[in-house]
């Protein structure tokens, strides 16, 4: 991998090479907003990368929340994963549909929950399945694995916490939802949810980070920070609908080696759809 690029991104070429390899796992994380009209479990069993097993983001969450794909407990990730025939020492390869839209939190959660060589493979199945690769129908039957967690309870950002954070602006706020909803111009997917931002949030749409699935090199993620008014030397909150598309900053970051930052894994669905919550529209 040339080093404009993301250590945390490998290509669908090095993914192919890889195929078969022991203790190289590839995870299918794609999964959809409704208006998209795409079933990721679906196109798994339709056609996927051989070897390659399904990890359902509103499966493997806490399910005590009401809101949607919370984290889930480090014992109940190990448990589910572990029947993926997953472990923490593995090589683990997360992709998506389209490339670099719900694959970045998959990525997030294994390297939270503890596992050290978590990648994103750029291009998506659909990158994959354009360039004529490798599908298979067959469903992996993998032999169960001890994952044993490390949790990194600092990984993660609590509504208290956010709460804090708006009030004392003690970090800076980068939200991955679509300029529409950040300015209160569009309504939220979610009924019943005010549209705007958090006071001193910036704007980063979790499209602006990637062309045609492939995430972009390193100097273009810098300038698009810089460009945004985010200071890297400086702690960061990424932010978006439902936690998932965040993680496409927190990826990012990590890339362009800025350790200190966290995910709000409520997000808008937690502080739009609350009433105490100070909300902004406009630009700013």
């Amino acid at each position: 991998m040339s080093n404009d690029k993301s250590r945390f991104v490998v290509s669908a070429d090095w993914v192919e090479k890889q195929l078969g390899a022991p203790e190289f796992r590839v995870v299918d994380a794609s999964w959809y907003l409704p208006a998209q009209n795409r079933n990721g479990a679906a196109e798994y069993a339709a056609g996927h990368i051989p070897g390659a097993v399904f990890f359902d983001q509103d499966v493997i969450a806490d399910h005590t929340s009401s809101l949607p794909h919370t984290i889930p407990s480090a014992e109940f990730f190990a448990t589910e994963v572990g029947k993926l025939g997953i472990s923490d020492t593995d090589t683990i390869v997360v992709h998506d549909g389209p490339g670099i839209f719900t694959a970045p939190r998959v990525w997030w959660l294994f390297r939270t929950m503890g596992a050290k060589n978590v990648f994103v493979m750029d291009g998506g199945i659909d990158g994959w399945k354009k360039e004529g690769r490798p599908l298979t129908t067959d469903l992996p039957e993998p032999a169960p694995a001890v994952f044993h967690t490390n949790f990194n309870p600092y990984a993660v950002t609590s509504f208290e916490e956010m709460r804090g954070i708006v009030s004392t602006g003690s970090k800076q706020i980068a939200d991955a939802r679509g300029a529409g909803r950040f300015t209160g111009e569009e309504a939220e997917p979610r009924a019943g949810m005010r549209s705007g931002h958090m006071p001193g949030a910036k704007s980063m749409p979790s499209g602006t980070f990637s062309v045609d699935g492939k995430f972009k090199d390193l100097a273009s993620l810098r300038r698009h920070f810089e460009e945004t008014g985010i200071d890297l030397s400086k702690p960061v909150v990424t932010s978006c609908g439902s936690g998932v598309t965040a993680a496409i900053i927190t990826l990012a970051l990590h890339s362009l080696g800025h350790e200190n930052n966290t995910l709000y894994d409520g997000s808008w669905s937690e502080w739009g759809s609350r009433e105490d919550t100070p909300v902004v529209t406009g630009k700013d």
